[in-house]
């Protein structure tokens, strides 16, 4: 196996290790046909949950160093519930591996109207705070659509950016642009990905199984190419 060690082909060896990425033929909630399904819901052990923390935290740690996100966040928000570990696991990291002092926030499907109440958990939000977001794919973005008019009804917060396991790379319906480009124009905060689905074909094009066969055939390297193009963002 080729000897690299880029934050991408380091990612996309974890995603397989995992089994967070597994290829194959699967129907999306959007009927189209994939070659391949990414599964945030396999990161099920505490070593796995703490590394893919760290990814994202090594990934916000380079993006503001390079100026893509600003420098300073006051929390982490992860949506219900997926995004909970995540807002959880890369606050640890950033306090823990980059020296940042941050919260983290999540949100309740539902309002508790005894004990501590309220919509969130973690961090409270208030006016004037800088709030990071994570979540692990984004294919149209509705459910971003959802968040972020919660996260502003609960103070004039400042929303900084979202940070992506893997981006699709995909067109919305209707549109030549890809999801990604879509809530950045909408929203005006940058969206960026440890990795995109490029990347992660690219790395997994040059690595073996365990038992030495390769990650990708011919036949799925076709079929992966195939499907960006045809519905891939222009």
């Amino acid at each position: 196996m080729e000897h690299n060690t880029t934050l991408q082909h380091r990612f996309t060896q974890f995603l397989l290790q995992s089994h967070a990425l597994t290829f194959g033929d699967f129907t999306l909630k959007s009927g189209r046909r994939s070659p391949y399904f990414i599964n945030a819901g396999a990161f099920s052990t505490g070593t796995q949950i703490a590394t893919l923390g760290a990814f994202y935290a090594e990934k916000i740690h380079s993006s503001m160093t390079e100026g893509i996100l600003p420098a300073h966040t006051d929390t982490v928000f992860g949506p219900a519930y997926k995004g909970i570990p995540l807002a959880v696991s890369t606050a640890i990291a950033l306090t823990s591996m980059h020296g940042m002092s941050v919260g983290y926030t999540f949100d309740r499907k539902e309002r508790k109207d005894h004990g501590d109440g309220g919509m969130f958990v973690g961090m409270q939000l208030h006016d004037g705070m800088d709030v990071l977001l994570v979540d692990d794919v984004m294919t149209a973005g509705t459910a971003l659509r959802e968040v972020v008019p919660k996260l502003r009804s609960a103070g004039r917060v400042n929303i900084v950016g979202l940070v992506l396991a893997v981006d699709r790379m995909e067109r919305t319906r209707g549109s030549d642009l890809s999801a990604v480009a879509s809530v950045e124009r909408e929203f005006s905060f940058p969206v960026v990905a440890i990795a995109t689905i490029r990347e992660v074909f690219d790395a997994a094009e040059t690595m073996t199984n365990p038992d030495g066969t390769a990650v990708m055939n011919e036949e799925l390297v076709e079929r992966a190419h195939a499907y960006l193009q045809r519905y891939g963002a222009r």
